[in-house]
């Protein structure tokens, strides 16, 4: 059954794309569900990062279950369906407080690769592949995905890729900006452990300034609510996790934040 999988490990709270029969497909009640997963990681206090990934060996998450769309008149009406169904999950990866990362394997083509791109970090296997293969299906890609590709790897880029529809492999993947950091497919779970875990050490509230600050950085600048983003920095630096950090600093000790 299509299904996300949500659960918790050691401070990571996973979102998983699980649609094993059609490659990790991502069906329309998984883009409806995916705002509570990130909600309910959002709320719980002993997760500090938030992951992405697909559920089975090769962790691989294809673009939308085209099967859906057969099976549904006036694909017009279908696409727009599908389309703000997926703004809203993305606006809900972009939007949450706490670090996203995607833990990436296989291929993550369309919609897999659009989630992958919302999340604040991509770290992907060797054996990873990306593409947007829209014009190879007569479909179109939102204007949001289309910018936040843009924004990713430039507009030289995204054009040869959303008018190809051409796989890229891990290292061009890499190259082009569209993931941080490429690892041996046998070291990924580790890589990706570790990485978690130093940004899932540091202050939530420091993070969160941060995110803040990088997603108004996107903005044209007459959309950009600078007290948003001056609230968060105020924030971080009136929290407790501020004391403990320079306490931990004169004691020479790793600090211990609490987001708060």
């Amino acid at each position: 059954m299509a299904e996300l999988v949500i659960r918790r490990e050691n401070g990571i709270g996973w979102i998983l794309f699980s649609n094993p029969p059609r490659p990790n497909a991502v069906t329309y009640e998984m883009i409806v569900a995916l705002p509570e997963a990130v909600a309910h990681h959002e709320r719980d206090p002993k997760v500090r990062v938030i992951a992405f990934a697909g559920d089975n060996e090769r962790t691989l998450v294809s673009g939308p279950d085209i099967t859906e769309f057969s099976a549904m008149p006036g694909s017009v009406a279908v696409a727009t369906t599908y389309i703000t169904a997926m703004e809203g999950a993305y606006r809900a990866v972009v939007g949450t407080r706490k670090p996203t990362l995607a833990c990436i394997r296989g291929a993550w083509f369309g919609g897999g690769l659009s989630v992958a791109l919302y999340c604040d970090l991509r770290i992907c296997a060797d054996d990873a592949e990306f593409s947007h293969p829209g014009v190879r299906l007569g479909s179109a890609l939102s204007y949001p995905s289309t910018k936040r590709l843009v924004d990713m790897i430039g507009p030289a880029h995204a054009t040869e890729l959303l008018f190809t529809g051409r796989r890229v492999a891990a290292a061009e993947a890499l190259a082009l900006g569209l993931v941080n950091r490429v690892v041996p497919a046998a070291e990924l779970p580790a890589a990706f452990a570790a990485i978690s875990e130093e940004i899932g050490e540091n202050a939530p509230l420091s993070i969160a300034a941060a995110k803040v600050g990088i997603r108004a950085a996107l903005l044209d600048p007459r959309h950009v609510e600078m007290r948003e983003v001056q609230a968060a920095i105020d924030a971080a630096h009136a929290s407790e996790d501020a004391l403990e950090g320079r306490k931990a600093l004169a004691e020479k000790r790793k600090p211990k934040f609490r987001g708060r």
